[in-house]
């Protein structure tokens, strides 16, 4: 049995995840990281990514879109802007925002604001991706 640890995923409106985890796996604006117990404390910023929860035996994956992770001894908290179960993400609004922020970005129109055309593409990438099955 691996080692566990307390993960709790907390958005604006709800406890969006709290349990045991063997591992958990995100983004943070430093790149990709992995989560184990007894993990060293430390804080980061949530990039859009696939957030990964590894159970025991089980595996969940979500969208997280930004926000805050904090790691202390056994205790990992995530306090996220948005995270989604892939059966809550509308796959139909997730492409049609792709189509949107790809159009922006290769017709660069005067007044675009290209960084922010970015991160909306990357975001609607994520959903896309999480509820690929």
């Amino acid at each position: 049995m691996a080692d566990m640890f307390k993960l709790q995923i907390i958005t604006p409106d709800k406890i969006f995840y709290q349990g045991d985890a063997s591992m958990v796996e995100l983004t943070t604006s430093e790149g990709d990281i992995g989560i184990y117990a007894n993990h060293i404390p430390m804080t980061a910023i949530i990039a859009p990514g696939i957030l990964k929860i590894h159970e025991e035996g089980e595996l969940k994956k979500a969208s997280l879109i930004s926000g805050f992770i904090e790691v202390l001894q056994n205790r990992v908290t995530i306090m996220a802007e948005v995270a989604e179960w892939p059966d809550e993400i509308d796959t139909k609004r997730a492409e049609e925002a792709r189509i949107r922020a790809e159009r922006r970005i290769r017709d660069h129109m005067k007044g675009t604001d290209i960084a922010r055309a970015e991160l909306a593409l990357k975001r609607a990438l994520v959903r896309l991706e999480a509820t690929a099955r």
